[in-house]
C-alpha cells in the first residue's frame, strides 16, 4: 500500500526560516521546563535533529533510554523504537510525534508469527531483531541491533539460532558465525530492498573513485559490492575516520544529510532516486513541539507483554 508522505520527503535539508528557528527555540525551552529528553534517530530530518539532545542508531538510542534522568522521553523515530524506550524506561512519559511512524519490516510479523516459527523449530532460541514491535520481542530469547547482531548470535549456547525477521541481516550474521546455522524468518528491510545491484553499478560509473558503504540490511548481492558493511552508525564512524574524500552510501537518506553536516569536506552521494523511509519521514517539527505540549501520544505497553519483552532487551544489553 502506497503511504502519503509531507510534501518534503527528507532527502533534501529544510529550508531554515525565522519560523522554524523560533519553532526549535519554543521546544528547547519546553524541553527545559518539563526534563524532557529528545532522542532522534540519523535517518530523522535535519531540522528534527537539530533540537535532539542525542542522535544515534537503534543500539545508542536504546542505551540514552536506558540511563536518561528526564520525566519525559520524546522519541523521534518510529514505533517500535519508542516502545524499546518504554521497555527500558517503564517510569518514564515515551512520547511518538506521530503514531503513524510504524515500520514496513517490523510489520512483517506479529507475536502469533512468532510463536508459530518457534514451534516449527522446537528447542531453538529466537533472536528478534530490534526493528521488531514489543509483542515479538515478548515471545523472543534475546533481541539485537545491526550493530550488535553477530555478538549477540555467537553469545549463545545453541548451534541453531532462529532469526527474525530480516533475511538479509540473519545472512549477513551468518557469514561472521560460520559455526552456528541461523534459521531466518522471510522478512526484510522495504527501504533497502529497493536498492539493487545495478544501480551501485550506475552510481560507481559516475563516482569510480568513491568507497561503497551499505547497511547490513540490503541484498547479499549488494552487499558484496561494498567496501566496507556495518550499522547505521558504523557506516557514519567509518566514514569519518578514512582518509578516502568520496563515499557512496547505500541506506536511508537521512544518514547522508547527517554526514554531510559532520563531515562538509567530503563528498557523500547515493544511488538514484536515493532511499528515503517514508515512515522516519512522518516526524516533522510541527509535531514534534504539538506532542512536546501536549504530552501527546504516549506509548503503552501491557504489563504482560511489557514484562517478557523487556527481559528479551535487557539479556541484548548484557551482552554489548
Amino acid at each position: 500500500m502506497a503511504i502519503a508522505l509531507p510534501s518534503n520527503d527528507g532527502t533534501v535539508a529544510r529550508e531554515i526560516t525565522p519560523e522554524l528557528r523560533a519553532m526549535q527555540r519554543r521546544i528547547r525551552d519546553l524541553v527545559a521546563q518539563k526534563n524532557a529528553v529528545i532522542l532522534a534517530h540519523i535517518y530523522q530530518r535535519g531540522e528534527v535533529q537539530a533540537v535532539a539532545d542525542f542522535i544515534g542508531d537503534s543500539l545508542n538510542l536504546s542505551r540514552e533510554a536506558a540511563s536518561t534522568k528526564a520525566d519525559i522521553i520524546v522519541f523521534c523515530g518510529v514505533h517500535f523504537m519508542a516502545e524499546t524506550a518504554k521497555l527500558l524506561s517503564p517510569n518514564k512519559l515515551v512520547l511518538l510525534p506521530d503514531m503513524k511512524a510504524g515500520c514496513g519490516m517490523a510489520d512483517m510479523i506479529t507475536g502469533d508469527q512468532a510463536r508459530e516459527f518457534k514451534a516449527s523449530h522446537p528447542g531453538r532460541p529466537l533472536v528478534s531483531y530490534v526493528n521488531t514491535f514489543a509483542e515479538v520481542k515478548a515471545e523472543s530469547d534475546i533481541c539485537c541491533t545491526s550493530t550488535n547482531a553477530a555478538r549477540v548470535v555467537q553469545s549463545l549456547p545453541d548451534r541453531e539460532v532462529l532469526f527474525a525477521p530480516d533475511r538479509f541481516l540473519a545472512a549477513w550474521v551468518q557469514k561472521h558465525t560460520p559455526d552456528k546455522k541461523i534459521i531466518a524468518f522471510n522478512g526484510y528491510c522495504p527501504t533497502h530492498f529497493v536498492i539493487k545491484p545495478s544501480m551501485v553499478e550506475a552510481r560507481k560509473k559516475l563516482s569510480p573513485d568513491a568507497l561503497v558503504l551499505a547497511h547490513p540490511e540490503c541484498s547479499p548481492e549488494v552487499l558484496e559490492m561494498a567496501d566496507y558493511v556495518g550499522s547505521t552508525q558504523g557506516l557514519m564512524d567509518y566514514a569519518g575516520k578514512s582518509d578516502r574524500r568520496e563515499f557512496i552510501i547505500l541506506t536511508e537518506s537521512g544518514l547522508l544529510l547527517r554526514l554531510r553536516e559532520l563531515y562538509p569536506e567530503k563528498r557523500f552521494v547515493s544511488i538514484a532516486p536515493c532511499p528515503h523511509c517514508p515512515y522516519m519521514k512522518f516526524v516533522e517539527l510541527e509535531k514534534v513541539l504539538a506532542c512536546l505540549e501536549n504530552e501527546s501520544n504516549p506509548i503503552e505497553i501491557p504489563t504482560s507483554i511489557m514484562l517478557r519483552a523487556r527481559t528479551s532487551i535487557e539479556r541484548m544489553m548484557a551482552v554489548v
